[in-house]
């Protein structure tokens, strides 16, 4: 059984957030969030999930990565770190298949940045394989890593690997070294213990580049 990783946002955390946007009201001028891979986000008040990157596509928009099942077109994006920011952008795509979104965010209301915690991604990079050592930067779980198990079912979208993730780290970066090479996605099983799951990055740049629009010649900040 594959357990996808939104982390759902507790009656708690609504009203603590909304009290928060009401008291930000009073300030014109709110001062951007700080946001790139391994960022928490908040979707419509509801889902919390993790950025996988941060940067411009083709046309010169600032544009970022997350997990698919966090959100659809339209669902909007607080900082989970700085609700006093306000709004920070918006679902604007959101593939199914391959489990992947694109987030237009606005650029007066965010500070985008390569590296969140322990991970700093500087570029893209193919799928990992059997044997290597991948990490992540989760909401959630934060930094781990993990052996890669490669593409298992040579499905040319996933790969398996031992990294801890739950609740929370859908979306968080994959990398290699400084590379980012994939996002999470899901677990199998037992959080922390059954494999990630998650999609290659390879894939995700073929579906963008193919489809065109908003995302399309993306690279990281």
């Amino acid at each position: 059984m594959f357990r996808k990783l939104a982390g759902v946002a507790g009656a708690f955390a609504v009203a603590l957030s909304t009290a928060l946007l009401g008291a930000g009201a009073a300030n014109a001028d709110p001062a951007p969030a700080v946001i790139g891979g391994g960022s928490g986000i908040i979707i419509d008040d509801m889902f919390e999930c993790t950025v996988t990157t941060i940067g411009h596509d083709s046309a010169g928009r600032l544009v970022g990565l997350t997990a698919g099942h966090c959100g659809d077109p339209g669902a909007k994006v607080w900082a989970e770190k700085d609700r006093g920011a306000g709004q920070i952008g918006k679902f604007v795509y959101s593939n199914h298949d391959l489990d992947y979104a694109v987030i237009e965010f606005y650029g007066d209301r965010v500070i985008p940045v390569n590296r969140i915690g322990n991970v700093t991604i500087t570029g893209l990079g193919g799928p990992p394989n059997f044997p290597m050592i991948v990490c992540k930067e989760g909401r959630t779980t934060g930094n781990t890593c993990g052996l890669s198990w490669g593409d298992v079912f040579s499905s040319n979208i996933e790969t398996w690997s031992q990294m801890c993730v739950v609740e929370g780290d859908s979306g968080a970066p994959v990398v290699v070294g400084t590379t980012l090479v994939g996002m999470v996605n899901a677990y199998l099983a037992i959080a922390c213990f059954g494999p990630e799951v998650g999609t290659n990055m390879s894939s995700i740049m073929a579906d963008l580049n193919a489809r065109g629009g908003t995302g399309a010649g993306y690279y990281p900040i």
